[in-house]
């Protein structure tokens, strides 16, 4: 049986070679100096960032997640083209910082901060996103050592959920931030202390490709946000309602209709803005920024032909990109969009199965795919590769080199 993906349109095709900022794979492989490498193109993530100012609220800010992809070039890009940056560790906090984004609009979440984390956090100016009333306090301590006023915002886990979210973070038991009922009296608490109060943190799910879930569950924070912000010791001035936009992966996926998410959020802004007009609404997106400019590159090692089956092996696999392998939260594996760059059309095809070079049956790129008939020397590409690629995978895993990286 043959396995599809997503339909793939982000990239030119030429001469039967796949396009990156202009420059033929096979060019750039050259430039890069060996594979396996991943190459982020400006273009795109540059014109997606464009098309959301276009359709987005004009009072909506647009916060850059540092998580989905945190190589610094392309953070520096970022810096320049979005309102802030959302981090979750003191590493993505540094490179944030480097990147020149002001640290009044950068912002920490995460649960499990340490006592450095905070410390570092507190001095740089950053606004902490409170997960615990643990937290809370251990901040106070801090501000109060360094002489220093926390900026803190507090992050909530709604009662409500992300429906068909690939990854939920929100509704019932969670890790993440404080149980919506137990925030009243934490604020309550954050009032007695030297923090000083910015807003809330809510933060439902990713990779969403249902535009009504986003929409519904973006004026649920809202209204959650509104009724809590009547407990707080300050106005609310930021509401971070997180993002969840998805892109498509896998057969039968269809892009999010990003005109429906657009339009719900103008109706959930004026909610908001008659309300409470000084809150400042953040959207804090990073897959639906980033993955689509991404790919992944490996060269053929190999054919191997075992019982009738072709096998493709080359020198990338999952230490470097786990997520494609389906080692990153699928049930059941899925293909990723596959494509032999160098042969994006030509004739014959054959149904191949791609692997690495790790001694693993996990070590898969792409299941019974039908491809351009594949020679050692020939490029592999795994596309929607932008977001959760290298930082995601286990890259000492059997001691292979690590891929690079290029912004181009």
């Amino acid at each position: 049986m043959t396995i599809s993906h997503a339909e793939l349109r982000q990239f030119p095709v030429q001469d039967d070679c796949l396009q990156l900022g202009g420059i033929a794979l096979t060019r750039l492989a050259e430039r890069v100096g060996r594979t396996p490498f991943y190459a982020y193109e400006r273009n795109h993530i540059q014109s997606r960032i464009g098309l959301l100012r276009q359709v987005l609220p004009a009072g909506v800010h647009l916060h850059y997640a540092v998580k989905a992809n945190p190589m610094p070039a392309l953070v520096q890009m970022m810096a320049s083209l979005v309102d802030g940056f959302d981090v979750a560790s003191g590493g993505e906090m540094k490179i944030a910082l480097d990147a020149g984004m002001p640290s009044p609009r950068i912002s920490f979440a995460g649960p499990g901060k340490s006592n450095a984390e905070l410390r570092s956090a507190v001095a740089a100016g950053v606004v902490l996103h409170l997960e615990s009333e643990d937290e809370m306090a251990r901040a106070a301590r801090v501000g109060e050592l360094l002489g220093i006023r926390p900026r803190v915002a507090v992050r909530v886990n709604p009662e409500f959920e992300l429906k068909y979210a690939g990854m939920k973070m929100a509704g019932g038991a969670r890790q993440f931030g404080v149980d919506a009922e137990r925030v009243p009296v934490m604020l309550r608490k954050l009032g007695q202390l030297e923090l000083d109060f910015q807003g809330f943190h809510l933060f439902c799910g990713a990779q969403n490709l249902s535009a009504k879930a986003i929409c519904e569950a973006q004026l649920l924070s809202v209204q959650l946000a509104l009724r809590l912000a009547e407990h707080a010791p300050a106005p609310m001035r930021l509401l971070n309602i997180g993002g969840g936009f998805g892109v498509p992966y896998f057969p039968g996926e269809r892009p999010l209709d990003l005109a429906a998410v657009a339009e719900g959020l103008h109706a959930t802004a004026q909610v908001l803005s008659a309300a409470s007009p000084e809150t400042r609404l953040i959207l804090e997106l990073g897959r639906y920024l980033v993955a689509e400019g991404g790919v992944y590159v490996c060269r053929v090692l190999e054919r191997k032909l075992s019982h009738g089956q072709v096998f493709v092996i080359t020198d990338g696999g999952l230490h470097h990109h786990l997520a494609a392998s389906g080692n990153f939260g699928q049930v059941i594996r899925k293909n990723y969009p596959v494509a032999v760059g160098n042969r994006m059309h030509a004739a014959p095809r054959e149904v191949v199965t791609v692997v690495g070079p790790l001694c693993t049956p996990l070590d898969m790129l792409a299941d019974s795919m039908e491809l351009a008939r594949v020679e050692p020397g020939d490029y592999v590409v795994v596309f929607q590769s932008g977001a959760y690629g290298l930082t995601a995978s286990p890259t000492a895993f059997l001691g292979h080199p690590p891929p690079l990286e290029v912004l181009v």
